[in-house]
């Protein structure tokens, strides 16, 4: 019996996502299915939605609003803050780095860098992107207790936690 893509199955897919203007960002790797528990976070929103259902060797387009992906950008998540916080860090565009905020550990992105200060950007770097993906499921089975319980997917029944 063929089944379908529903909570703490294990999928395999193979996927290419690009932005509206088709500029490809990622896909699967070299021929090798990116495997989830779906149910369980793993993926942005607006991807597990288009996948719920689904049975192996169904092949679809799916456009992902911002809100379903890396959520909209929020200008308020840009700040200019002293040099003097990086110590004697180097610091250079295009750094990520994890900070202390009001809500908790952020990932941040250096955006500009001047003689004393530093402007960073919290927002997801996708944040109010559009994404299309190309999908085509390969795999749909249970997932065994042991992933479940792991939260992942043990390729070749490989319970090796590097």
């Amino acid at each position: 019996m063929t089944q379908s893509i529903s909570q703490d199955k294990v999928v395999g897919i193979h996927y290419t996502v690009k932005t509206k203007e088709g500029n490809v960002l990622d896909q699967s790797k070299e021929g090798q299915p990116l495997q989830f528990i779906f149910g369980r976070g793993m993926l942005i929103k607006g991807l597990e939605d288009a996948l719920a259902g689904k049975v192996s060797g169904d092949k679809f387009d799916a456009e992902i609003a911002p809100a379903d992906a890396y959520g909209e950008r929020h200008e308020g998540l840009i700040q200019t803050v002293p040099r003097s916080l990086f110590g004697d860090n180097e610091v250079a565009v295009g750094m990520q780095f994890r900070a202390s905020t009001d809500h908790g550990e952020q990932s941040v992105m250096i955006v500009d860098v001047a003689d004393e200060e530093v402007t960073v950007d919290g927002n997801h770097p996708l944040a109010g992107v559009e994404l299309t993906f190309n999908v085509e499921v390969v795999e749909v089975r249970d997932a065994d207790p042991s992933e479940l319980d792991h939260g992942h997917v043990h390729a070749d029944g490989n319970h090796q936690h590097g």
